[in-house]
This record gives C-alpha cells, structure tokens and sequence, in this order.
C-alpha cells in the first residue's frame, strides 16, 4: 500500500438514539444512528404487522389462503 493516501482506521463508537453503544473500527470517528440491531423491530421480534386498507384479506381471499 502506498503510504499517506489511505484513511486511517481507527477505533470508533456508534452511538445509537435508543442508548446502544457499540465499539469497533471505522474511518469516521464517532457514528451517530436512529436505529440499531438492539432496538430494530426485526431483530427484536416485535415486528407489527400493519394492515392497510385490507390489503392481507384481499391476498388470502385471492390466493384462497385459510387462517
């Protein structure tokens, strides 16, 4: 590698809005996030399903889905 055209690597924190801190290493100091692994509802298991204007009656009655 050629030197002094390279970024530094250095470590880092993410900070995310929830509170979740988070060390590792980063070009960027200091990573500020809304969400994160610890409060994303995917990952936590309280994932809402929302239903809009019926749109999962209408895919079960087309696709003759039971319940």
């Amino acid at each position: 590698m050629k030197k002094g055209i390279h970024p530094r690597y250095e470590f880092t924190t993410i900070t995310c809005a929830c509170g979740n801190v988070i060390e590792t290493r980063s070009t960027a100091k200091d990573i500020k996030v809304e969400i994160c692994s610890a409060c994303h509802p995917f990952f936590t298991g309280k994932q809402k399903l929302i239903d809009t204007a019926g749109r999962i009656e209408r895919f079960k009655r087309r696709y003759s889905i039971k319940d």
